[in-house]
């Protein structure tokens, strides 16, 4: 089991919850950008430098994570395709992406995407503050506490 942390754009409060629960738990975490991040010096945690191409990170994420491993991105079009392969998908706000809402996601993802590229909206999302990296820490503790039971329980 391992995460994965698409981390180009993950706050640093999420990277510092993943990076602590990574050493605490020792499991094997892979921070994936296209920049190189300053990471500090663990042996459960890895950097995955990838090249500027669009979506590099996404791909390099959705060709390598597996079934029993746990994803953090706030990449909806991402999840959407992790998500059906049976792989946890968290994003930084403490939301579980699931075959029950994934598709409702995508669709208002893309709906305000296409306000905010015809000028109708403007803006990003709401500023990231304590209440979400509450909701984070309880929702990526919570699954990850699930994952590693249920590998535990696999027969060898």
């Amino acid at each position: 089991m391992k995460v994965w942390v698409d981390a180009d754009a993950c706050p640093a409060a999420v990277m510092d919850i993943v990076i602590r629960a990574a050493n605490r738990l020792a499991v094997e975490t892979i921070c994936v950008a296209n920049k190189l991040l300053a990471l500090p010096a663990s042996p459960c945690v890895t950097l995955v430098q990838v090249d500027l191409a669009p979506d590099a990170a996404d791909i390099y994420i959705s060709d390598h994570a597996e079934a029993t491993d746990l994803v953090v991105t706030q990449d909806i079009p991402l999840a959407a395709v992790l998500v059906p392969s049976g792989i946890v998908v968290i994003d930084p706000r403490g939301e579980i992406y699931t075959e029950d809402n994934i598709g409702e996601r995508l669709s208002l993802r893309n709906l305000l995407q296409e306000l905010r590229d015809g000028g109708s909206m403007t803006g990003g999302p709401k500023r990231f503050g304590d209440r979400e990296k509450r909701a984070f820490a309880a929702a990526f503790d919570r699954e990850l506490t699930r994952l590693l039971k249920r590998q535990s329980q696999r027969p060898e």
